[in-house]
């Protein structure tokens, strides 16, 4: 097996997006980086990531051969699910379980009409749901043995119903895998060429609906991930690319191509994960650890909170209709981006969650882009530069103004420019509602925090956002836009080992200290089969709690006393739900947390500046009309240079605008630091 380099020269790390493809290209010797973006290929997204990475060696003067690592993030996995484009599969489960996945939960989504929703339907239907002859107790006691035939006769019937993957999820399989296993082994042997994937392999945890429903999403991706990984990896060697591909995970490390082919549903917010790494990281370099970040694309915004540098793991996420409890970053998803489209209901403004994607985009593409987008209305009111991507991409002014018109403004009786700012207002609110479910929906005052945005169009709405949050300090990373790429330079191997326990109960030290060990060493084997050294590694023990009678858990640290633990809980529910209960308390599972540290990449420190110096002057419209603002080519400031709005800021992957109330200082490693209070803060930089 090819490792890769803990120690590389020259790494590529590409983030594929909806609209766009980021790349970022670390030499590790010299610290230097070059960055790349280009527009997206929906129909073959290996296509896009070869275009940039050519763009960056080209950039760099470098060859493809002396590539060390390749880091990926990809939403080929998540648009298959969302899409309802994956492989034709089946799933076999316990006899008597054949409608777990159509029985599912009680509840409802959130927003749903209670007497119009109707229950989407299933990826598997029962027509293509197997039963075998087993059953297995929760304490991981055999109660029925597994009859080989009724296993073997599941197995033809999958043959006759012409299926590409087969998900496995017997019953309590978590605490006795061994059933499931066998299963899995007579499908691989009597179905060559079918995907076969079990739930051991995916999610060893307890929950009969969300294991299968995992399981089963992951067999539907399965086929698909692992063509596009193939093609890639081909791609990459006439290339005359030697290095391994890691690819982002959806807990915010990177993987072996060989862990995402068994398990390709790991990666499922990967690109987003990889942003929040990249924010974490450069907000650390700025002094800064508590941070709220939000990630505007072209199709989705993506909005999660750090506290103290930490990065939370969620098992209650979800994709689209469906949860999927893999450890996965904490973070919220909405359909707000620079491509979602505006449009008339019922003669009211709606903005999203549809979007113009990359094909055909926003009618400033110029690819024949005929509905209103967030972009659109930043193009009319001058928040964009003539140009972007370096100057690669020219911007129909008029054509965004005639979409803008037709779509919104005369619907609505209102100027172009008045509709423009209607369109921003409500984006900002959709992804303020976002940001409030991170923060005050648990318990954290998101004035505490610096708003971090990134993505192509985060750094146009930053300001906006923070107005909206009473937030007084914005922070613009270097390089906004190809942030998920810088964050895969950065992110670190990692794999979570889970098992519930065979009753939830009193916390047992001990009963809990015999798992951990064993979790231990399955973290340890992995570790090794890595090739991380043992100074680079690093463990966290997690303990899943709840009050008895709850229906999910809190994830807490375990340091290895129940005391310890229960405080803990109790803690982080009143941190959460503002109080704590006199219940009795249970754990449920425990989790081990592995992690193998890459060397980060070196840091420089930018020199210092001369004074902030417009390129250009543009004209925008402000609430009272047009003005001429100084427009700042960012890669011409230095460290302590300032600046007061209303201003933009332009690069090559993004566009900053800066309000009139706000102020900028360049920070040293790069940063852009926004705030409130102009005079005082561009002082005190320079003192």
């Amino acid at each position: 097996m090819s490792m890769p380099s803990p120690e590389p020269g020259l790494s590529v790390a590409v983030d594929i997006g909806g609209t766009f493809t980021d790349v970022a290209l670390h030499d590790a010797r010299s610290g230097k980086v070059w960055r790349a973006k280009t527009p997206s290929v929906p129909s073959d997204p290996s296509l896009a990531f070869i275009a940039g990475v050519r763009l960056a060696l080209e950039e760099a003067g470098r060859e493809a051969v002396e590539l060390d690592r390749v880091l990926h993030g990809t939403t080929v996995a998540t648009n298959m699910i969302l899409e309802g484009k994956g492989a034709r599969a089946a799933l076999v489960t316990t006899a008597g379980f054949r409608h777990v996945l159509s029985i599912g939960r009680q509840d409802i989504p959130r927003k749903a009409n209670l007497y119009a929703w109707i229950k989407p339907e299933r990826p598997v239907p029962p027509s293509r749901t197997l039963e075998v002859e087993e059953r297995i107790g929760p304490g991981g006691i055999v109660l029925t043995p597994l009859d080989e035939d009724s296993a073997r006769a599941a197995a033809e019937a999958c043959r006759d119903l012409t299926v590409e993957a087969v998900a496995i999820c017997l019953l309590h399989s978590f605490a006795n895998p061994a059933h499931e296993l066998r299963v899995a082994e007579i499908f691989r042997e009597m179905l060559p060429g079918v995907a076969i994937t079990a739930s051991v392999d995916v999610l060893p945890v307890v929950r009969e609906y969300e294991r299968s429903l995992a399981t089963v999403l992951n067999a539907v991706v399965m086929p698909g991930v692992s063509t596009y990984v193939a093609r890639l990896e081909q791609r990459l060697k006439d290339e005359a690319v030697a290095a391994p591909i890691l690819l982002m995970q959806s807990n915010g490390g990177v993987a072996g191509a060989s862990v995402i082919r068994r398990a390709p549903a790991l990666t499922a917010l990967s690109g987003p994960a990889a942003g929040v790494v990249g924010a974490r990281d450069v907000a650390a370099a700025c002094g800064i650890h508590d941070i709220l970040t939000v990630d505007i694309g072209g199709t989705s915004a993506d909005i999660c909170l750090i506290k103290e540098g930490r990065i939370n793991l969620t098992q209650q996420g979800q994709i689209g209709d469906w949860p999927l409890p893999l450890p996965m970053v904490d973070m919220v998803t909405i359909g707000a981006g620079g491509g979602s489209i505006a449009r008339i209901e019922n003669g009211a403004l709606q903005v999203g969650p549809q979007s113009a994607g990359a094909e055909p985009g926003p009618a400033a593409y110029g690819r024949g882009g005929s509905l209103a987008t967030v972009t659109d209305a930043h193009v009319v009111l001058g928040h964009l530069p003539a140009r972007l991507l370096g100057g690669r991409m020219a911007l129909d002014v008029a054509a965004s103004r005639r979409v803008v018109e037709t779509e919104v403004a005369k619907p609505l009786g209102l100027s172009v420019e008045a509709a423009a700012r209607g369109i921003l207002q409500i984006i900002d609110s959709h992804m303020v509602g976002a940001l409030r479910i991170v923060s005050v929906e648990r318990g954290h005052d998101p004035r505490d925090f610096t708003l971090v945005p990134f993505g192509g169009a985060g750094p146009l709405h930053g300001c906006a956002l923070a107005d909206l949050l009473g937030v007084e300090r914005v922070m613009i990373p270097p390089a906004p836009g190809v942030l998920c790429a810088d964050g895969l330079l950065v992110a670190s191997l990692k794999a979570e080992f889970s098992r519930t326990l065979p009753k939830a109960g009193t916390i047992d030290a001990a009963v809990a200290s015999t798992i951990l060990a064993e979790l231990e060493t399955q973290a340890g084997a992995w570790l090794a089969t890595e090739g991380v050294a043992p100074e680079r590694q690093s463990r966290q023990a997690v303990a899943l709690i709840r009050y008895q009678g709850q229906g999910s858990e809190i994830a807490v640290g375990w340091t290895g006393t129940a005391e310890a633990a229960e405080r803990a809980f109790e803690d982080a529910h009143r941190s959460l739900y503002g109080f704590a209960l006199t219940a009795p308390i249970e754990l449920v599972t425990l989790r081990i947390e592995a992690a193998g540290t890459m060397v980060p990449p070196v840091k420089h420190s930018l020199p210092a500046g001369s004074g902030a110096q417009p390129a250009e002057r543009l004209t925008i419209e402000l609430p009272g009309g047009p003005a001429l603002v100084p427009a700042y080519d960012r890669a011409a400031l230095g460290a302590g240079d300032g600046f007061a709005g209303p201003a933009i800021v332009t690069q090559l992957d993004a566009t900053t605008l800066l309000p009139e109330s706000w102020s900028a200082i360049v920070h040293a490693s790069g940063a852009l630091l926004l705030t409130k209070n102009p005079t005082a803060t561009i002082r005190e930089a320079r003192a």
